[in-house]
């Protein structure tokens, strides 16, 4: 009683006010530490038991055997082989079971093969035992190989060997197209498409093969589909990398099947439930999510924690997301880094500092997650001080080598107007990736440096990294501050070759580029044939490059369609005016503040802080 309920001190005290212990009190140690991962103990025990001179049942060896095979321990499971076969025992199938398992587990399967055709005698745990570890190590064919010789052998396949197999069908599109529906119609002829491992494992093979709908029509035809599978149908919906309204919308309606049918929701069904709210920044229906939490008593727990943090710092309440944090039972690195990122995307740079602070003084590591969360802060606050010493830091931690802190550190030097630093942490960054080189060009690009951005663009593109929207972005408003037209037009229609699809933001560069290139007519026209002349954001940088070379008439025309399309927009009021002004027209400039009084405009007063 007191081993299966954890309570091993108790047990143990027992045991030694035994005179003269039986075996069966000495599998019950074996078995209880085992479970709790106290396996020294374990093994402490299984040599008490030898040295009582008692004889080892198959119980005691199984349990022995059991404790190598969790802690890889391959050379005392030989040992324990030795005494199985020494004391006569090597044809009982329940040890051959576990010798079958634990050379499996310690990553012997040639061994375990070995043993397993062999041996005498085998039963369907024999032969579920080494299919679950072909799965397990990837040996698709090995494995479909030995479902076919357990068939022909007239044993019965279960739920559980289905399922293993299934799910190796999972890990693979070739072999998963090939059996993957071959296994489905065998579970349909057995009747088994109904069991909830085997529907499981199907639902789940279909949606990783992203074929969605079949794995919804099979979830539809189990009746009384347990929690496991609504979590399993779920965790499908936003599996996906880009959630898509439709999948959270989806996962929404199995949520609320569950609490209509009465099942008690686990800590997954909440933590995959907020994690598709955060996908879709539905936070109204997260604080009902969290309601549900507190209502079943897991706010507790890390996972959860570390969504509900994430979800209050997505809508800007880090404060709701701090008491979050300060009621996670246990506090980990996932939950310390959702904390500070949290802090740091609301711009609360002093508490995220504080908060690493506190990191530190708990004892726990910083992660690279962490640091290249603080050097994102130093980068936001333009404090070059504060971004070296936590360069300084990394460097004594030995995280320096990680990509996510490199490509962070250069975007620091960069904001901070050290392009010399960046630079130098670039070329010190082996093998840089896509975010490397976007980040070093941007930087370029942002300090002028517009012939040395369109270097690294081609060396980049000789390396064989693919640009992505980021780095054309930073290429087209490099060619546009240096006023390198032609250039920035063969990199936009380079796009294509890339398969990068264009967007406002790089339409508003070409503008920028015809406009500071006092190509006026041509920005306009290009804003009316882009597709995105509706957009304010394009006619404001046509506007801006009309005052700076005098164009009055252009420019009043293009700021009255950015009023028109944003009626409450002061700057786009002012811009009118100032163009008004310029142009010594002080009429039309009285019309344009009468105008913003009749709109219920202001114009909101500048603000400057010294840091």
């Amino acid at each position: 009683m007191y081993c299966k309920a954890g309570q091993m001190d108790v047990a143990h005290r027992l045991f030694d006010t035994m005179s003269k212990p039986n075996l069966v009190s000495y599998n019950s140690l074996i078995s209880g530490y085992t479970q709790l991962g106290a396996f020294d103990r374990a093994m402490q025990v299984f040599m008490e038991a030898r040295k009582a001179c008692l004889k080892l049942d198959k119980f005691t060896y199984a349990g022995a055997l059991n404790v190598c095979a969790q802690t890889g321990d391959i050379k005392l499971g030989k040992l324990i082989h030795g005494l199985i076969v020494a004391n006569g025992l090597v044809e009982n199938t329940f040890l051959t079971n576990s010798l079958i398992d634990m050379y499996c587990r310690c990553g012997f399967v040639d061994r375990a093969r070995f043993l397993f055709e062999n041996s005498k005698e085998l039963d369907e745990v024999s032969w579920n035992t080494l299919i679950a570890c072909y799965v397990g190590m990837d040996k698709k064919t090995e494995m479909l190989n030995l479902l076919v010789s357990m068939h022909r052998n007239g044993l019965r396949l279960n739920s559980y060997t289905m399922g293993s197999v299934l799910k190796a069908c999972c890990t693979s599109i070739d072999i998963g197209i090939m059996y993957g529906e071959m296994l489905h119609g065998c579970i349909m002829k057995l009747g088994w498409d109904v069991d909830i491992v085997v529907a499981t494992a199907l639902l789940d093979m279909y949606a990783k093969k992203g074929e969605l709908n079949r794995a919804v029509n099979i979830f539809e035809t189990v009746p009384n589909c347990n929690i496991v599978m609504y979590n399993a149908m779920i965790s499908r919906f936003i599996d996906a990398e880009d959630i898509s309204k439709e999948c959270a919308n989806g996962a929404c309606s199995l949520f609320s099947e569950i609490q209509r049918r009465g099942l008690k929701p686990s800590k997954f069904t909440f933590s995959s439930m907020l994690k598709a709210c955060i996908a879709v920044e539905d936070i109204d229906y997260g604080k009902q999510i969290h309601a549900q939490i507190c209502k079943h008593n897991l706010q507790s727990d890390e996972f959860i924690g570390a969504a509900l943090i994430e979800l209050y710092s997505l809508m800007g309440s880090t404060e709701d997301g701090l008491k979050c944090f300060r009621s996670t039972a246990k506090l980990d690195i996932v939950l310390w880094t959702s904390m500070i990122a949290g802090h740091v995307q609301n711009g609360q740079v002093e508490s995220a500092l504080n908060l690493f602070h506190e990191l530190l003084a708990s004892g726990i590591r910083p992660d690279e997650f962490i640091i290249s969360n603080m050097l994102s802060a130093c980068a936001d606050l333009v404090t070059a001080r504060l971004g070296e010493q936590f360069h300084g830091h990394l460097m004594k931690s030995g995280l320096g080598n990680f990509r996510t802190v490199q490509n962070s550190q250069i975007c620091m030097y960069s904001k901070c107007g050290d392009i010399d630093s960046a630079a130098l942490t670039f070329r010190e960054t082996v093998n840089p990736d896509l975010v490397s080189w976007s980040v070093m060009i941007n930087g370029y690009a942002q300090h002028g440096y517009a012939r040395d951005a369109l270097d690294l663009f081609e060396l980049m593109k000789e390396h064989g990294i693919a640009p992505n929207h980021i780095t054309f972005t930073a290429v087209l408003f490099a060619c546009s501050h240096a006023g390198l037209v032609e250039e920035g037009l063969r990199c936009f229609e380079s796009m294509k070759a890339y398969g990068v699809e264009t967007n406002v933001e790089h339409y508003c560069c070409v503008v920028d580029l015809f406009g500071r290139a006092g190509r006026l007519a041509e920005a306009e026209k290009y804003i009316i044939t882009s597709g995105f002349k509706d957009n304010p954001v394009m006619w404001r940088a046509l506007v801006s490059a009309c005052r700076v070379y005098k164009d009055a008439v252009t420019g009043k025309r293009v700021a009255r369609k950015l009023i028109e399309l944003e009626p409450q927009e002061p700057s786009s009021y002012v811009l009118l005016y100032n163009i008004c002004a310029d142009d010594a027209v002080q009429p039309l400039g009285a019309s344009v503040r009468q105008l913003m009084q009749q709109q219920g405009v202001k114009k909101e007063p500048g603000l400057s802080s010294l840091i």
